[in-house]
């Protein structure tokens, strides 16, 4: 009976420390840049002034969400999409894997003509 819990207990940690470590899924139309935070919506994107839309979502390394007021004053390496109005949807703050993925495409114009391999989360440039 123990035997089989202890067994049960090791192959639940086993899956849980294996998704912790997967990497996250990124859309084909998500840029790469420096945001650091700032009084909810404000955000500097790249040194320019920014916005969070409504319903926008912060995603830390682990993929939880993140309330920008706990992010004030920081600065961090994200991957985010844009609405169709100019206002940030959604920001995912990159693990330091995800950040050494390269390259990746910082503007609407690179990610016009390069290639992006949504299985292997790669971009490849002409």
């Amino acid at each position: 009976m123990y035997r089989c819990l202890a067994a049960a207990v090791a192959a639940v940690s086993l899956v849980g420390a294996a998704s912790a470590q997967s990497l996250r899924a990124f859309p084909a139309d998500a840029l790469r840049g420096e945001i650091v935070v700032g009084q909810s919506p404000n955000v500097q994107l790249n040194g320019q002034a920014a916005r969070l839309g409504a319903g926008a979502r912060l995603r830390g390394p682990d993929n939880l969400v993140r309330m920008p007021a706990s992010l004030i004053g920081q600065k961090f390496l994200v991957h985010y999409t844009v609405d169709t109005q100019g206002l940030l949807r959604e920001v995912w703050i990159l693990s330091e894997t995800e950040a050494a993925r390269k390259p990746w495409p910082a503007t609407r114009e690179e990610a016009a003509s390069w290639r992006f391999d949504a299985i292997a989360q790669t971009w490849i440039k002409p």
